[in-house]
């Protein structure tokens, strides 16, 4: 089994969202930020395809350095048996959610899991962790999104978390598996972050409250197209909207997302 390290460094648009979005104040275009997938930046280290959704190692781009707290979003397949060698972090939340195939992690805290679909992993880097992450399969790739955000408080204790989710309980509404005290059982974090997971079925709306005025909302289409007012997201895009309350979607095919909401730090 080979792994090899290596690891990063820790356009604007607000036109047809209309009656979908109820709005604190009205959206402007700079409130309002679209990503679609190929726009993204991208690397090939053969045994690793990763699109960065945010600037990220030989990846840099000003304008996407990041979406209030939120660093990272980085959509990484993995070989057979490849991975991330073991290396640091510090002052980091960073959030794995596999996508398919399964991860095996080693950290300096004496964790050693797999991790698969269906499972969500958070890891508070704090004052220093060194991790390792690699596939846990010799025949198939693995891919999973690697999501950094930064930190409420620096210099904490690191700490890991790992939970399973029920997917017939995000069936056509959002299921909180990341939030900043664990609540409604999701993984915990050193930020006022909430994550949410749904699948949604072809031609249904549902909506989503935020659960702190401060925060924004940013949308990633894991697999699928959906409609946010007369925007038109597909498969891995990404959307970010500051000023609203909640956020309205409407599923033009059966739809797999993540919804982010972060801080918008100030």
């Amino acid at each position: 089994m080979k792994i090899i390290g290596l690891f990063g460094a820790s356009s604007a648009f607000g036109m047809g969202l209309g009656s979908l979005l109820k709005t604190k104040k009205k959206v402007n275009p700079m409130n309002t930020i679209l990503h679609k997938a190929d726009s993204r930046g991208k690397a090939f280290h053969g045994w690793l395809e990763s699109y960065h959704t945010f600037s990220f190692a030989n990846y840099y781009n000003p304008e996407r350095m990041h979406f209030g707290a939120l660093r990272v979003i980085n959509d990484d397949v993995i070989a057979p048996s490849m991975g991330f060698g073991t290396h640091p972090h510090r002052d980091m939340e960073i959030i794995s959610v596999p996508i398919s195939g399964s991860l095996r992690h080693k950290d300096t805290l004496g964790n050693e899991y797999a991790i698969k679909k269906g499972e969500i992993q958070t890891m508070s880097a704090g004052h220093g962790i060194y991790h390792s992450e690699y596939n846990n399969s010799d025949k198939e790739e693995a891919n999973f999104l690697q999501i950094w955000v930064l930190p409420k408080k620096l210099g904490i204790d690191p700490s890991y978390s790992q939970k399973e989710f029920k997917e017939a309980e995000r069936k056509n509404k959002f299921q909180l598996v990341v939030s900043p005290d664990g609540r409604d059982n999701s993984a915990s974090i050193n930020q006022d972050a909430f994550f949410s997971l749904s699948n949604v079925e072809k031609g249904t709306q549902i909506e989503y409250k935020k659960y702190l005025d401060k925060n924004g909302v940013y949308l990633f289409v894991i697999d699928g197209s959906l409609k946010v007012g007369d925007t038109l997201l597909e498969k891995r895009d990404g959307i970010g909207i500051e000023a609203v309350d909640s956020i309205t979607l409407e599923a033009l095919e059966d739809v797999e997302l993540l919804l982010m909401e972060v801080p918008m730090l100030g």
